[in-house]
């Protein structure tokens, strides 16, 4: 059998150092939005599948038997196309998404969308956006005016405005990091988005503690009947699970809807399907 890791996130590479020790097959994939992306251990493809339809194709044509989804929280496209791909092609799909972040002082502010966050952020004076580059366009027309630093990973593919600079950087970033940068920048607002885990963390901490309003933008929801795991651990378990179950139960699997897209049955395989 072999699972197909969908990638571009630390969980997504530890999963596959995890399998690395193992004797399952598996293969990583990056949608190639970034350059010089940090590779995981394994076989590795890079480039879009065409869609759901070219997703289920390419997971028939090289017989995958599940599919863990480790992309980025805010990847609502690819997870859905995910969902449909495997629901098409009688493959297993789990979702690895770590927790997101908790407002422990409740101060922040949480908006549904960029649009949201753009306009929340107007009333602020020296703005610091960490949403990624692919965003940037949502803030441009509301925040033309004002003071903004813009970090992200690549250089931006359109113009910004001359009042903005673009700071190039990747995580993980140090709370005292993240502390200096907010005061050497004068910044009163942070907008960011609900990405979790440890990497980025630390700009929240710093804001918190040096009283930046903060804004985040919620996580889409993700695809409905998709079951999650929230470690590598469980996705790794999962998979160990996945590979006791034989070809012949997966054809005759379940279809009715469940806590997972491809319910194994309880007879043959009682523990394939991950706990939400």
């Amino acid at each position: 059998m072999t699972i197909l890791i969908l990638g571009g996130t630390g969980e997504a590479r530890s999963l596959a150092a995890a399998l690395d020790d193992t004797d399952i097959a598996f293969e990583s994939s990056l949608a190639g939005r970034v350059r010089n992306p940090r590779l995981p251990v394994g076989p590795v493809r890079i480039g879009g599948f065409g869609g759901a339809d070219g997703l289920a194709r390419y997971l028939t044509e090289r017989g995958i038997r599940a599919v863990v989804d480790a992309t980025h929280p805010f990847a609502a496209g690819i997870s859905a196309n995910a969902a449909a791909a495997c629901a098409a092609a009688n493959v297993l799909l789990v979702r690895l998404q770590r927790p997101g972040w908790q407002d422990e002082h409740g101060r922040w502010t949480w908006v549904d969308d960029h649009d949201s966050a753009a306009r929340a952020a107007a009333t602020g004076r020296r703005i610091f956006l960490s949403t990624g580059r692919q965003t940037l366009d949502r803030f441009v027309g509301p925040l033309a005016a004002h003071d903004v630093l813009v970090r992200v990973v690549d250089p931006s593919a359109i113009e910004l405005p001359r009042n903005w600079s673009v700071l190039l950087g990747r995580g993980p970033y140090t709370v005292s990091g993240e502390r200096k940068l907010l005061l050497d920048n004068r910044i009163d607002t942070l907008v960011t988005k609900d990405s979790g885990g440890s990497l980025t963390r630390g700009k929240l901490d710093a804001a918190d503690e040096l009283g930046v309003r903060v804004i985040v933008v919620r996580r889409p929801p993700a695809p409905r009947g998709v079951a999650t795991v929230a470690s590598v651990a469980a996705a790794r378990e999962w998979v160990l699970r996945v590979a006791e179950v034989r070809p012949a139960d997966l054809r005759n699997a379940d279809r009715r809807p469940s806590s997972s897209p491809r319910a194994v049955p309880a007879t043959t395989a009682p523990s394939a399907v991950p706990r939400a």
